[in-house]
């Protein structure tokens, strides 16, 4: 059976802490009152989409570090199909420490280094969207995302776009040509109006519009705005009133659950609101996954054990 919805991306292990006054200068050392482990990246859509009842996989790299097999661990638990992912030798997720303060994140992130000669994995990424035609794909826009796009088209797999500060800054015209191609482009209030370079939320959406059908903005406590065919809908439900602890990964949640519920056949403001559920919960917790000290017990005692079975 097909998929529903398949994400693409790259693996993180997260090493969360709670809020802080603000960030440490050299030398000095700073307690906080929560920490987590969690994991980001890819699998965060995929297990948001779940959840809402897709069958849901995610297309990653796998390797054997803790970041990798905490992720399988997460995943398994959440029904997210693994097999579009590749595993490799040695370290392959990222670690991102996220440091919570005045309302907002900084981050300290690290990728291990892809070996020489691997072919650039949106090759990779061509190859197993023409093997799992899912019915929905997550992308972020880049290098080399036009092609599959384009592909996914011609096979008949919808795109949901989503992207960053970073990418914007990068190549904003790349970013552009990526969400005139996609059937839903998901940037959050501040990514839309950098792209745009638009002050005005109104105009800074219609700009967006003309390039792509379906626009949804993510827009933190306020909710969502989605235009679509010439029409304007505020979706401010579903935003819980919560205690915000980390907005990481929050996004990333929101997409998953909008989609997976349009896949589920749910009209546009259900899904949004849904979105919107998922994003709200998402902030509650540490990290994009929530705390995963669990998984990182039960590794740590299966490990304990293969060290006693080997003498």
């Amino acid at each position: 059976m097909p998929m529903d919805f398949l994400s693409f991306g790259q693996l993180f292990l997260e090493v969360v802490f709670g809020h802080v006054d603000g960030l440490p200068v050299p030398g000095e050392e700073v307690f906080v009152d929560d920490f987590a482990f969690s994991c980001g990246g890819s699998v965060t859509t995929a297990a948001s989409a779940a959840r809402a009842g897709a069958r849901a996989g995610v297309c990653c790299r796998l390797g054997e570090d803790l970041g990798s097999r905490l992720a399988e661990s997460y995943c398994t638990a959440n029904g997210v199909d693994l097999t579009p992912s590749v595993r490799t030798p040695g370290a392959s997720a990222g670690i991102t420490v996220v440091l919570n303060y005045d309302t907002d994140r900084a981050f300290l992130s690290y990728m291990p280094p892809r070996p020489a000669g691997e072919p650039a994995e949106t090759e990779r990424w061509s190859a197993v969207l023409a093997e799992h035609r899912p019915a929905w794909c997550y992308l972020h826009a880049g290098p080399g995302i036009e092609e599959l796009m384009a592909q996914a088209h011609a096979q008949g797999t919808r795109v949901a776009l989503d992207v960053n500060y970073g990418e914007i800054d990068e190549n904003p015209d790349e970013v552009v040509r990526c969400a005139r191609l996609a059937d839903l482009f998901v940037p959050n209030e501040g990514e839309l109006a950098r792209l745009t370079k638009e002050d005005d939320f109104g105009r800074a959406l219609h700009q967006a519009s003309s390039w792509c059908s379906l626009v949804v903005v993510k827009r933190g406590p306020a909710g969502a705005v989605a235009a679509h065919e010439g029409q304007v809908l505020e979706v401010p439900e579903g935003v819980g009133p919560v205690e915000v602890k980390d907005m990481t990964g929050a996004g990333d949640a929101f997409v998953g659950a909008l989609v997976g519920n349009l896949v589920a056949g749910a009209d546009l403001r259900s899904a949004v609101r849904a979105g919107n559920v998922a994003g709200s919960t998402a902030v509650g917790h540490l990290g994009a996954t929530g705390d995963l000290s669990r998984f990182m017990g039960e590794m740590m005692s299966h490990l304990a054990s293969c060290k006693g079975d080997a003498r």
